[in-house]
């Protein structure tokens, strides 16, 4: 009679836990749903750079422990970044491409961990971007792509060929834009 208990309680802890799972992530796909990437051009130029990554998470700028439901970056996986002077797309495994333009990419630096990735110092890639709000009204947020190379030296080449197309464009960081507010005051 007690394992029968025991059971019992074993699986209403997981039940509960698993609901709880359920109901976090529709909330966060609620409150995530005005948010998206942009449309993939119909023609796009040769990319610059291609390579493999291992793509991580997209968070809002500067918390990289809480994930964003973005249609086609919500979950990890294996993907490839192709980068132009247009912009980049990101092609991860089992969801639509995702296309980024260049005048909303803001810049590129290194990462040592996202919400379920902790790698050593400076082993991830974070792409800061404008994402698209649906609403208008709304201020489109700043937010970071984390990225994980495949292959030795691609890292700084991603780096690089980011911040190249960011250079090309006018596109601040908010902690930037706030600096230099303050000093024009």
């Amino acid at each position: 009679m007690g394992e029968l208990i025991g059971a019992l309680v074993a699986v209403a802890i997981i039940a509960v836990v698993a609901w709880l799972m359920i109901r976090s992530w529709r909330r966060r796909t609620v409150r995530d749903e005005t948010l998206s990437a942009y449309p993939v051009p119909a023609s796009l130029p040769a990319p610059t750079l291609e390579t493999e990554v291992l793509y991580v998470a997209t968070t809002p700028v500067g918390q990289p422990l809480e994930r964003l439901a973005v249609q086609g970056l919500a979950f990890r996986g294996a993907a490839r970044i192709e980068m132009s002077p247009d912009g980049l797309v990101l092609r991860i495994a089992g969801e639509p491409p995702t296309w980024v333009p260049a005048d909303r990419i803001v810049a590129a630096g290194a990462a040592t961990y996202a919400i379920d990735r902790g790698v050593e110092p400076e082993g991830l890639v974070a792409v800061t971007w404008i994402a698209h709000a649906a609403d208008p009204e709304v201020e489109a947020p700043h937010v970071d792509s984390y990225l994980r190379a495949r292959y030795p030296g691609d890292s700084a080449r991603i780096i690089a060929a980011v911040n190249d197309i960011a250079a090309a464009h006018v596109a601040t960081r908010p902690d930037q834009q706030q600096e230099s507010e303050a000093s024009d005051d």
